[in-house]
């Protein structure tokens, strides 16, 4: 269940479910699941369900991880910048490692990012820069991002990420409490052009960090 063509049937069925842009489908593809989830959960690592991880937390559905980059990097320029906003156990932050230039991710969570910086530096994960913070303050040293991927459902966008997004930038985020929305920002001059794409179900984006 952890073979290369469990996840080639994963890729497949990804492609069935509309996800059509080829780099995305081939970070997919290469980057191995199994390794990001607990081991009691490695025989489900290529399905496309949402598993338990640590500290109450969740992997997202390889679908939702698929469309949320798909969304983000067809948007973007070459060799672009990043900020995640809630690293977890860091299948997303490896995903986007394979697409773009570098990553800045966030997790509150102080001992699930140090489990999370240990994995991506032994699978040779370079360009990625980790920081344990609130994630609703963004990372203003690194700004401006021409993409900011939230994993974690806001009530709305936290302003200070607006405002450490570039021009022309994106923004993808799980909006929404009860009932959560899918959605692509793209920064304008002083506007945001919003775009719906479907309802999902995240944790909660949260203040503070845990020691």
């Amino acid at each position: 269940m952890t073979s290369q063509r469990t996840r080639e049937r994963m890729v497949q069925r990804l492609g069935d479910l509309g996800i059509s842009n080829l780099r995305v489908l081939e970070a997919m593809l290469h980057v191995p699941r199994h390794l990001f989830v607990d081991e009691a959960f490695a025989q489900r690592a290529y399905e496309d369900a949402a598993l338990p991880i640590a500290f109450n937390q969740t992997i997202s559905q390889p679908y939702i991880v698929a469309r949320m980059t798909e969304q983000l990097v067809n948007a973007l320029p070459d060799k672009p910048r990043v900020l995640e906003i809630g690293t977890g156990c860091g299948y997303q932050t490896a995903v986007l490692a394979r697409l773009v230039n570098h990553v800045f991710t966030i997790e509150r969570i102080s001992p699930l990012l140090e489990k999370t910086k240990a994995r991506l530096t032994s699978l040779s994960i370079l360009n990625v820069t980790l920081k344990c913070a609130d994630g609703n303050f963004g990372w203003s040293q690194f700004s401006p991002f021409d993409g900011i991927l939230i994993t974690a459902a806001a009530p709305q966008v936290p302003s200070a990420l607006v405002k450490q997004l570039s021009e022309g930038g994106i923004l993808v985020v799980p909006e929404g409490a009860n009932q959560q929305v899918l959605r692509v920002y793209r920064k304008t001059g002083d506007k945001l052009e919003v775009q719906n794409l479907e309802a999902v179900r995240f944790v909660p984006l949260l203040d503070g960090v845990e020691r």
